[in-house]
């Protein structure tokens, strides 16, 4: 491996490690989306300098693909971000639990365990438990019947 080589890794895991730092950090949508895409940009450096350190064009193929992928993204991303700011007028993470049809119970009902503002057509799907809060064990099955049926 080359002086040269070494400082294209050095930058990509930089690229890497400075998007994961911004992603996890961060609390608007758009700094995300920039973190996540400087991530991608990271692998393709990485991508692009394994190639030439191996003599192929693999990394270079790949490296289309991953920015294929990031400009998919992009678009998904900026749809999102629109939508969310059309309804809230603000780019704060914690409005995506808020951004739903409006007529769906929000997310402190269904996972509080009260059901009387659902419709009568989700009363049989089953919630996760609370954080903190042991599940309900069920009943247990009765054998008696089980081993009754297969003596006879």
């Amino acid at each position: 491996m080359t002086p040269e080589e070494q400082r294209f890794l050095l930058v990509g895991a930089g690229l890497f490690v400075l998007g994961a730092i911004g992603f996890l950090t961060r609390r608007n949508l758009i700094l995300m989306f920039l973190s996540a895409e400087l991530m991608l940009h990271g692998v393709s450096l990485t991508l692009v300098t394994f190639g030439r350190m191996h003599q192929t064009n693999e990394g270079q193929a790949f490296t289309i693909f991953t920015l294929t992928v990031a400009a998919c993204e992009a678009g998904l991303a900026l749809s999102l971000v629109l939508s969310l700011y059309r309804k809230s007028h603000s780019l704060d993470i914690q409005l995506w639990s808020e951004l739903r049809e409006s007529d769906m119970a929000g997310p402190d009902l269904a996972s509080s365990g009260d059901r009387s503002g659902l419709p009568s057509s989700y009363e049989n799907i089953p919630t996760l438990t609370p954080a903190g809060i042991a599940p309900r064990n069920p009943p247990p099955i009765s054998t008696s019947n089980a081993t009754a049926s297969t003596k006879t």
